[in-house]
């Protein structure tokens, strides 16, 4: 049996390049998901984060993210969506739809922005129109979705997992 020795916060992974991956969020009704979102963010590497809406950032549960991460504040998505497509990124959705891919079986782009809905509402359809492609992560038992916060972590994670090195 291996001999496990603990070794809590490691230093970060280095990245050969930076990460072309930047989370929008559409306005969040709470600081406790958009904070937990620029710490995963920041965990992931992003040094990039799109917030509209008034949620505003928790330090204590974003942590070193909040010092490493750039939030963006826009008062309205639909103008954010446009400057990202026309910046050449490509547009994903993180929601449950009628055409949505499997987030196990998705290939993202190196240069995407992942864009989150509300809590409550998800993203609208007049967001949803504006999209390239989305893609919703499966759940097996209830309630029907994850928190926001945990589905973002999960995508973020699944976009490194495809990207490692940056």
């Amino acid at each position: 049996m291996p001999d496990f020795a603990h070794e809590r916060h490691k230093p970060p992974r280095a990245l050969n390049r930076p990460r072309e991956l930047v989370v929008v969020c559409a306005p969040m009704r709470s600081n406790v998901n958009l904070s937990r979102i620029v710490r995963a963010a920041a965990c992931c590497g992003l040094d990039r984060i799109i917030s509209t809406g008034p949620a505003k950032l928790e330090r204590k549960i974003a942590r070193d993210g909040a010092d490493t991460v750039r939030i963006e504040t826009h008062r309205t998505l639909l103008p954010v969506l446009d400057g990202l497509r026309a910046d050449g990124y490509r547009l994903v959705g993180l929601e449950q739809t009628s055409h949505s891919r499997d987030l196990h079986h998705y290939q993202f782009v190196r240069r995407t922005a992942l864009v989150i809905g509300n809590e409550r509402t998800g993203l609208t359809d007049d967001v949803l129109a504006e999209l390239d492609e989305v893609v919703e992560i499966p759940v097996w038992g209830l309630p029907y979705s994850y928190n926001v916060a945990t589905a973002t972590a999960m995508a973020l994670y699944e976009y490194c997992r495809q990207y490692p090195e940056g």
